[in-house]
């Protein structure tokens, strides 16, 4: 089996510059970090990750955090992450916080804080100050995607901005008469995530000129079990009935649709349905959305991991939360009232 040795008389460079080139740590120029590459890769050689970790002190190992496993958003963000990690030679390990709250400590006072990982990546969770101060103090790097977090590098979308134009959308084909199907406020999720979304869908209203009726607004749970439930309580009484409604997720707004076409509705020319995410199903479905590119966010979040661990010469980048884009993208779910002209 070939060594360091051999890779580094193969490509004509001393042992110190493979170890450089193959860690990425350490200045090396960039034709000679390929011709050290190519020599590694013809005489099939592979740098020990124990050997690297004793010698460095890392593992190449990074922590990510979720509060849920079966949710279409947060597998696509660590899908995203994990292809971004396997780019910069790192291995990913994943923690699943849907249980207890005594789960939830034993990962950041136990878990984390045992040297298994490099840095963390926390998916849509407030980090308390105790959990922050205790990575903090043992060197590790954190990002946050969800929202902002006080001492950490974070990225988020604007889930005011992203509701508002979804809502805006329907207004402008000429619904005046619009239902939100939301998070539940009594069950807050992270970084106040329902609570910004309404005021997204309130704020397109007022804008309009339109009054918010509570009975238009419906919460449910980010499921297109929940979705549907919420969706049939909400046409079930005609005179009420809206002429379009804005979930605060794909799944919810997938529930939504099939709600209606139970209850003999048409989509779209009953009921307008618009979401939020651009959901695997959604194409399916063709239903029209908001994406959010969850994806694109854990790739984002690794890249600012990077400058973490492996700083530029330039210094690193001083905004403490990037914005992340979103795009509206109209399929066949949504369309002009038809009948009742504006929902009355």
């Amino acid at each position: 089996m070939a060594g360091i040795d051999d890779v580094a008389r193969h490509a004509g460079v001393s042992t110190a510059t493979v170890s450089r080139a193959l860690s990425g740590r350490g200045p090396v120029a960039a034709a000679t970090r390929d011709r050290v590459a190519a020599a590694a890769a013809e005489l099939g050689y592979v740098v020990s990750a124990s050997a690297s970790s004793l010698a460095t002190g890392r593992t190449r190992n990074i922590g990510v955090v979720v509060p849920f496993l079966n949710r279409w958003f947060y597998t696509s963000v660590i899908e995203g992450a994990q292809r971004r990690l396997m780019q910069h030679g790192y291995d990913l390990t994943l923690y699943n916080l849907s249980g207890d709250d005594r789960e939830r400590e034993k990962v950041f006072d136990d878990h984390l804080l045992r040297q298994r990982v490099d840095a963390v990546i926390a998916v849509s969770l407030e980090l308390t100050a105790t959990e922050i101060t205790a990575l903090h103090t043992l060197g590790k790097p954190i990002v946050g995607v969800g929202g902002p977090i006080e001492g950490v590098r974070t990225l988020s979308i604007d889930d005011v901005a992203v509701t508002k134009l979804a809502t805006e959308h329907l207004l402008s084909l000429g619904h005046t008469r619009i239902g939100h199907i939301g998070g539940d406020v009594d069950r807050e999720l992270a970084f106040h995530l329902p609570t910004n979304r309404r005021l997204g869908y309130e704020a397109a209203l007022r804008g309009a000129g339109l009054v918010p009726e509570r009975e238009l607004y419906f919460p449910a749970v980010f499921t297109m079990e929940s979705g549907y439930t919420a969706a049939k309580q909400m046409l079930g009484t005609p005179r009420l009935r809206p002429t379009a409604i804005v979930a605060a997720s794909d799944e919810m707004a997938i529930g939504a649709v099939l709600a209606a076409r139970d209850m003999g509705l048409d989509v779209p020319g009953d009921l307008s349905v618009i979401g939020i995410d651009d959901h695997e199903l959604a194409g399916f479905f063709g239903l029209s959305t908001v994406a959010q590119h969850p994806e694109l966010q854990g790739e984002r979040a690794v890249d600012v991991l990077m400058e973490q661990l492996h700083p530029p010469r330039l210094g690193t980048v001083s905004e403490t939360n990037t914005a992340l884009p979103f795009d509206l993208i109209v399929r066949s779910s949504t369309a002009r009232p038809q009948g009742r002209v504006g929902g009355r």
